[in-house]
């Protein structure tokens, strides 16, 4: 098969040919149709973010394909379906607290690195081997577009969030990131999951108007100033009532500030969930003043992607259209222009852009 590789942090991707994977019981092969290119790719793959990906890699972030081969543990899958794969892999011995691993891309703990280096290459390839709890079925609609359909795993990853928060139909939810790849998708998903009002605050004047021109009333956008204070007036005042639920999914250059200003608008009981990166490349703390988070009775938690059963959730949202996929901007590249999609990812990582590789068109 080819493949894209990473051989070496701060190297272009080489293109080159590779054995075919040998997929074990419990795994099924995967051609790959289409896989997205994460704006921030350019950074793991020049080392800046510190993933801890082994080179030589195949690199990926889940993506969708066709079934090739099943092992003899698979009752319902036949070689052919179309699937959606996706990256989160866990440890299958602890089901309390499993070892988990971004297949093709990053992974946590010891534990972790171990499934990384049995799970080593991700979806930059013509072929991929995909554990069988890790492949969900698509709907026949997605057959007419697999590239469009490879932004399953920017939803995902706020739709694991919102989960996570418990966000209630009716609920306001303020969202730290909104102007972002991943945010503008949390202000979609909390729209089809039925919040009432989703609060956008950002610097980006161009992508606030995207939101408020694409969703309505039901979106507030607010312009940032870089004063803390300020900041969290002014999204306090367009929530116009409690904010039941934050949700951060800012980038790691983002100051820590900006997180805090605006995990401060939760109303008492209200929830803070954090998903982004700040802090990764250092910086100050969040700082959340104790008595701010006692008194008011705050339930902060951090999220690291989604439990499984997201992807199947994510899959029926975007089956039923909400969000709408036909409304989002997608470029795709074929397997030799790798470095070129890496490329326009970087320059186009704001609201509904997508940057997809097609390493196969069958």
């Amino acid at each position: 098969m080819r493949a894209a590789v990473l051989t070496e942090f701060g190297a272009p991707l080489t293109v080159r040919e590779l054995p075919d994977p040998k997929p074990h019981t419990g795994e099924v092969l995967v051609e790959v149709l289409s896989a997205s290119v994460a704006p921030y790719a350019d950074e793991v793959f020049g080392g800046i973010r510190n993933y801890p990906l082994v080179p030589p890699v195949v690199p990926g972030i889940g993506g969708v394909g066709r079934i090739v081969h099943i092992g003899p543990d698979a009752t319902r899958l036949r070689a052919g379906d179309l699937v959606w794969c996706d990256m989160t892999v866990r440890s299958r011995d602890d089901a309390l607290t499993p070892d988990i691993a971004l297949q093709g891309w990053s992974s946590r703990g010891e534990g972790g690195a171990a499934l990384a280096r049995h799970l080593h290459d991700g979806a930059f390839a013509e072929l991929m081997r995909v554990p069988t709890e890790n492949v969900f079925p698509l709907p026949a609609q997605a057959a007419d577009d697999p590239a469009r359909w490879a932004a399953i795993g920017a939803h995902i990853i706020p739709y694991g969030g919102l989960l996570a928060g418990g966000l209630a139909a009716g609920e306001t939810l303020l969202v730290s990131g909104a102007t972002g790849n991943l945010g503008s998708c949390a202000v979609a998903i909390a729209l089809a999951m039925g919040a009432g009002r989703v609060v956008a605050p950002g610097r980006n004047r161009a992508a606030l108007d995207l939101l408020a021109d694409r969703f309505g009333p039901r979106v507030r956008t607010v312009r940032l100033t870089g004063d803390e204070a300020a900041d969290r007036a002014a999204t306090t005042a367009a929530a116009e009532g409690p904010v039941d639920m934050m949700l951060d999914l800012l980038p790691p250059s983002a100051p820590s500030s900006v997180t805090r200003a605006a995990a401060m608008t939760v109303r008492e009981y209200g929830r803070v969930v954090l998903m982004g990166g700040v802090g990764m490349l250092g910086g100050d703390d969040l700082a959340f003043p104790y008595p701010w988070l006692m008194r008011n009775s705050i339930t902060v938690r951090g999220q690291w992607m989604y439990p499984r059963e997201a992807n199947t959730g994510i899959i029926r949202l975007l089956a039923a259209g909400a969000p709408d996929l036909a409304a989002e901007r997608v470029r795709t590249f074929p397997l030799d222009e790798v470095n070129e999609a890496v490329a326009y990812a970087a320059a186009h990582g704001g609201p509904f852009d997508r940057t997809v590789l097609v390493p196969t068109s069958g």
